[in-house]
């Protein structure tokens, strides 16, 4: 139990501070609560001894609304600092995750699913932000209430005050025993979580092919297992608690009765005078009230625990090394070195070496599964190479922090992501501070100026996630205007045109000319028309470079490249024709 306390609190980081003061109000409401005790003996002294005056009452009012006041007072400051410190906390947490991710290797996104990485940073900070915070801080002030009251009663009656802590040692007790079985099912919920988020962002995801295919029943069943499968754990979570449940209140009623039982017998035998067994038996009705209320949400404490594992792990994934240097190189050569490359077990670039000089363009093509993609991430150091190294103006790529690598690399992909956003501040993504001037010059050069002035709000439409409200050429020419206005000296190109309608090709290929002037430029697998001027060809074939030069050099050359431009058709995975 401790050591959920301590791992919460360390969890907590910056906002640790507000659950300690919230703590140390818990406390002092523990106080405040024990006064009223006090307010109580003030009567019944006088009551006993037959001396009741204005003053004995007044007294006890004082006394009582003190207790009220301060009960109030105290919880509330209590009740801000926990919502306060909670919400904050995950808000940070949700920021750091981001902000790793950054960092992280993009292998760590390909072996865990949108779906875990969505649960962790929905259902999993919620469940600490909104469960942890209550939960721990109300059982945490429960046992406080509990033991104050019960440290008061020592002294009055040593023997009573005794009992009413053997009642919290019982019960404390019999909590660990729910601890363990909340132990054993808590990761299941856990996991159910975050497959019924992942079958829900799947469906939603292939919707379209879904209703394409007649579908949405054997799609349905995924969804409608993975909520079944939530529930039953659900189920099964409270179904094992209710017994110990149950057994906490029943046992702290049973040291209650035995509180007031032990009163009546030592009152009779004269060893408790009569005030004292009075406020034993009331006290008994008080003494074991929050921590009762705790007890019943104390099974969520392994919960929280499995939601701080589950948030660490994120945190504990290695990220690419960020101990480098913020360098702007003086020339953007691109070379590479006997680099070598695996997904797991799968060689996917092996012993390859190239060399691409600055303000030239090179063009990589060849089979599907070849490796194009590859080299360009581990240019951009979305990977890290396993044998050889990359290096951009003759410093290595890990030389580099991943900021300022990436300061001088644009890249335009063949599946163009915008977010939920304006389109104004969709382009400037990659370049927030620039004025709407700036952008609205981007735009034109990009070719999508004009078709942007036509919607509703121009600039300031917010497009669908994803840019789902806009076609396919549209969204490219909007990542294109994002890319001039990073103006990045590197431009990578990755099948950007490939499934481009006709109509939209011809500003494509405007926008893309714009873009890439006097830049170095690394295309992949473009048409024919475009691969044909570029300064250098790489032919990449199974990890490998087969084949290298200029258009009219590999033509001539007996080999795949020539053996496709000459059949003049799509070949499986070749975009040239």
């Amino acid at each position: 139990m401790i050591k959920i306390f301590k791992r919460f609190f360390d969890f907590s980081g910056k906002q640790k501070k507000r659950f300690y003061i919230s703590l140390i109000f818990s406390l002092l409401h523990s106080i405040f609560e024990a006064m009223r005790i006090m307010a109580i003996a003030v009567v019944l002294q006088a009551i006993i001894a037959g001396n009741m005056t204005p003053s004995t009452i007044w007294t006890s009012l004082a006394i009582m609304v003190v207790s009220i006041a301060g009960c109030a007072l105290t919880r509330n400051i209590t009740t801000m600092q926990q919502t306060i410190a909670g919400y904050t906390m995950c808000a940070e947490k949700r920021v750091e995750i981001g902000e790793r991710m950054k960092y992280m290797p993009m292998g760590y996104f390909n072996n865990n699913n949108l779906g875990h990485i969505t649960s962790i940073t929905t259902n999993t900070c919620e469940n600490l932000q909104d469960i942890a915070t209550r939960v721990i801080l109300m059982y945490l002030q429960g046992m406080l209430t509990t033991v104050v009251i019960s440290v008061l009663l020592l002294f009055f009656d040593i023997r009573i005050g005794i009992t009413a802590i053997a009642g919290i040692l019982a019960f404390l007790l019999m909590n660990q025993q729910m601890q363990r079985v909340s132990l054993k099912i808590s990761p299941k919920k856990i996991i159910a979580d975050i497959a019924l988020v992942d079958a829900v962002l799947e469906y939603v995801q292939g919707i379209t092919v879904v209703k394409s295919y007649n579908l949405a029943k054997q799609a349905n069943k995924k969804v409608d297992s993975s909520i079944d499968e939530a529930n039953n754990i659900c189920y099964s979570l409270e179904k094992r608690f209710i017994p110990y449940m149950c057994g906490q209140t029943v046992l702290l009623k049973l040291f209650a009765l035995l509180m007031v039982t032990l009163s009546v017998v030592f009152c009779l035998n004269g060893s408790m005078s009569l005030i004292n067994a009075l406020l034993m038996v009331i006290s008994s009705f008080i003494v074991y009230g929050q921590l009762e209320s705790a007890g019943m949400y104390s099974a969520l404490l392994r919960v929280v625990d499995q939601s701080v594992d589950r948030i660490g792990e994120i945190f504990e994934t290695p990220v690419m090394d960020t101990n480098g240097a913020k360098i702007q190189p003086k020339s953007h050569d691109i070379r590479a070195e006997h680099v070598t490359f695996s997904y797991g077990d799968r060689k996917i670039i092996d012993d390859v070496s190239f060399t691409i000089p600055e303000k030239t363009t090179t063009a990589i093509v060849g089979p599907s599964g070849g490796g194009k993609t590859t080299i360009c991430s581990l240019i951009s150091r979305f990977w890290d190479v396993d044998g050889g190294r990359i290096t951009i103006g003759g410093r290595d790529v890990k030389d580099y922090t991943l900021d300022s690598l990436l300061d001088n690399i644009s890249m335009v992909f063949q599946n163009v992501y915008l977010f939920h956003d304006t389109i104004e501040n969709n382009i400037k993504f990659g370049r927030p501070e620039a004025t709407h001037e700036q952008v609205v010059e981007a735009a034109k050069k990009a070719c999508c100026h004009e078709f942007i002035e036509k919607l509703p709000q121009g600039y300031q439409t917010v497009i669908g996630e994803a840019g789902a409200t806009i076609s396919g050429g549209e969204k490219q020419r909007i990542s294109i205007a994002r890319a001039i206005l990073k103006d990045a000296p590197v431009i990578i190109l990755d099948e950007a045109t490939a499934n481009v309608d006709p109509e939209n090709e011809k500003h494509l290929q405007d926008a893309i000319a714009e873009l890439t002037r006097d830049k170095t430029i690394i295309m992949i697998a473009h048409r024919l028309k475009t691969v044909r001027h570029a300064d250098q060809i790489l032919v990449l074939s199974q990890g490998r470079i087969i084949q290298r030069g200029n258009h009219e050099q590999l033509i001539k050359e007996k080999g795949v490249y020539a053996d496709f431009v000459n059949m003049r058709s799509r070949s499986i995975g070749w975009k040239l024709g």
